[in-house]
């Protein structure tokens, strides 16, 4: 039975007085609970201190401890305002071991969940332990809650193992002064795991004041970005921002949400987004980081482009043949949406399928240059299949491995990723709903791959406006993904900046508050070409920050929910 619970994320500032910190959350909580009345409220990462440390004796000494006054009194105000509270502060657990934890504390004033940073940022890895064991799940009269902090939801793996395991909301504390936290990494873990997320950031500075300047100095990011980015937020498990605060003011937000909307995991054409994955292909996320190959070669960036065919069938080959003589012969890659010879009609109809497939194939491969290759999907055999097609043939096949609800009773799916070593990147395709699964893309990224291309068929908005985005954002690859227009979405180039890792210098753009989204170019809302570029080079660096690497950093021993344990 569906019911209505109203959830709450609290952003405020914290300084380097734990007293004064306390103070501040017991105001806040007072302040939600006045304006509200939340059943679950929020509170951003590092409630007790500053993340920023004179040395390991200094970090130990402002960590709390479990039974200590600092814990006891949020504990309490839990229990006075018959509240589910969410808080994060470094815990000390005993000799120079600190963890940066997030504590669910019940109405009753008791402590019910921790949950360790599984993925430390930074300088947090001078001082922290990272997790040891997965965090918890726990179901409360509120929903079934799971709890991560900030670094952890920049990459997929955390938030996407809670979800797995059955997390309704998930709830983020955060500690983040980057723009793109709260229009990218925080909204797309609701969608892609068709869950509700409840993200609590900070404003102000997250450094002492008098370090600002000279920090500001040392490291090339202005002082003003040296701050909380706000934009805490409550997002529906379809994307949908329901609740957004401000990038540099104090505030409570607030939303009514029904919890049962994340237990249904269907996409609009009845694909279930958790019973379609495939764990028994997704072993390599959860082993031991390995080197990527050999040493990186020296590539330039290459010119792509995406095609959007006007017409279905016969005439949009037709569009598509001539839309590549009109090509730059620097256009390296095209791309084209899934299926893009079919009617809709005619899909599942297997020997009509396979007809056009091949004579479309033919007509590509006389239509192709020396130099260029061209990506699209057809049907081939009892499989959808990505191709890949020079003017010689087809040169590479990527079955789709995700079963689909819109190719039912005739796709059988493919066992394998594949990769193929151009001449100007390492490349793969991702075929259809394949592009929802963050395991699709990090298969690939743990191989090195340097450019994928996707044809895909956008259904929700979410896909383009955060999924797809953050499938480049968080691998740092290279993508191009072609559909055909809809009110969902249009195709999209993603490239990388080159300069990427915090704290070292930027030589081709000056630090503006954005650190890992993607250069996008978007195809309009019309048939037609749309050219870019892509930077193979750039996939090369992976490190976000000292220490933090967004590929060998993710948290492998603890993805036994995404990989079945293989």
């Amino acid at each position: 039975m569906s019911h209505t619970m109203r959830v709450a994320a609290a952003q405020f500032a914290v300084g380097v007085s734990v007293d004064q910190n306390l103070a501040t959350c017991l105001r806040m909580i007072e302040s939600a609970v006045a304006d509200c009345q939340p059943a679950l409220l929020v509170l951003p990462e590092f409630c007790n201190h500053l993340s920023w440390y004179e040395g390991r004796n200094h970090c130990d000494s402002v960590a709390v401890e479990e039974n200590g006054p600092f814990l006891s009194a949020l504990c309490a105000a839990a229990q006075r305002h018959r509240i589910h509270l969410v808080v994060n502060c470094t815990l000390r657990r005993g000799p120079e071991v600190t963890t940066g934890t997030s504590f669910l504390i019940d109405p009753e004033g008791e402590i019910i969940a921790e949950a360790d940073k599984q993925v430390l940022m930074g300088h947090e890895n001078d001082f922290l332990q990272s997790a040891v064991d997965v965090a918890p799940i726990r179901d409360t009269p509120v929903g079934r809650l799971g709890l991560y902090a900030c670094m952890d939801g920049v990459i997929n793996e955390t938030p996407r193992s809670l979800a797995l395991r059955g997390a309704d909301i998930l709830c983020n504390s955060l500690n983040s002064f980057a723009l793109d936290e709260g229009s990218l990494h925080v909204p797309v873990r609701a969608a892609e795991n068709r869950s509700f997320v409840v993200a609590a950031n900070k404003i102000g500075p997250l450094i002492p004041e008098p370090a600002l300047e000279p920090v500001a100095a040392a490291t090339g990011i202005p002082a003003e970005y040296l701050h909380g980015a706000g934009e805490s937020q409550i997002v529906a498990p379809d994307g949908k921002v329901l609740a957004k605060a401000s990038r540099d003011q104090e505030e409570v937000i607030w939303a009514d949400i029904e919890v049962q909307q994340a237990r249904t995991k269907l996409r609009p054409d009845g694909t279930h987004i958790f019973e379609s994955r495939r764990p028994e292909l997704y072993g390599a996320i959860g082993r031991t980081p390995v080197s990527r190959g050999e040493p990186p070669r020296s590539l330039p960036p290459a010119g792509v482009a995406v095609i959007q065919p006007e017409g279905v069938g016969d005439a949009a080959v037709a569009h598509v043949i001539a839309a590549l003589a009109e090509l730059s012969g620097e256009i390296k890659l095209v791309v084209l949406p899934e299926l893009f010879d079919l009617p809709d009609a005619l899909v599942g109809h297997l020997d009509e399928a396979r007809r056009r497939g091949a004579a479309t194939v033919a007509a590509l491969k006389s239509a192709a240059r020396e130099g260029l290759w061209i990506a699209t999907s057809i049907v081939e055999g009892d499989q959808h299949v990505g191709v890949l097609i020079t003017a010689r043939g087809i040169v590479h096949r990527q079955p789709q491995l995700h079963r689909t609800a819109r190719h039912a009773g005739w796709m059988v799916p493919g066992e394998r990723a594949e990769v193929i070593d151009l001449p100007w990147a390492r490349f793969a395709l991702v075929v259809g709903d394949d592009a929802l699964f963050p395991e699709t893309f990090r298969l690939l990224a743990v191989r090195g791959v340097e450019v994928v291309a996707a044809p895909v068929h956008v259904l929700e908005t979410w896909e383009v406006a955060t999924g797809l985005r953050e499938r480049s954002a968080e691998n740092r690859m290279c993508l191009i993904a072609a559909t055909r227009p809809s009110d969902a979405g249009t195709s999209r180039i993603y490239d990388l900046h080159e300069d990427f890792t915090l704290m070292t210098p930027w030589k081709s753009r000056p630090f503006d508050g954005t650190i890992s989204d993607p250069l996008v170019t978007a195809a309009p809302d019309e048939a037609g070409t749309t050219v870019g570029t892509v930077t193979p080079a750039a996939t090369h660096n992976k490190v976000v920050s000292r220490g933090t690497d967004l590929v060998d950093g993710r948290p492998w021993p603890l993805v036994d929910a995404i990989t079945g344990g293989l």
